[in-house]
């Protein structure tokens, strides 16, 4: 199961389950959009994976599997 974190380990923008502007990269690193695009130019900088768009887990799913609780933060 996908880890759905809480924040953009970038800049640290809250990225809810259901967010429009979460992205992902095959090694679950979480972005935001607009670092994903604008800070990355599209390349994770932990694996160098693609960051895409992070699929949306929708609320009646959320009970019995959760968000992470983890939030990671790596400005450089």
């Amino acid at each position: 199961m996908l880890q759905l974190r809480p924040g953009c380990e970038c800049c640290d923008k809250d990225l809810p389950p259901d967010s429009a502007e979460a992205r992902i990269c095959s090694f679950e690193w979480n972005f935001c959009a607009s670092c994903a695009t604008n800070v990355l130019a599209g390349k994770c900088p932990n694996r160098g994976g693609e960051p895409v768009v992070r699929p949306r887990r929708s609320a009646n799913k959320l009970a019995n599997s959760p968000p992470s609780m983890e939030r990671v933060h790596k400005p450089a």
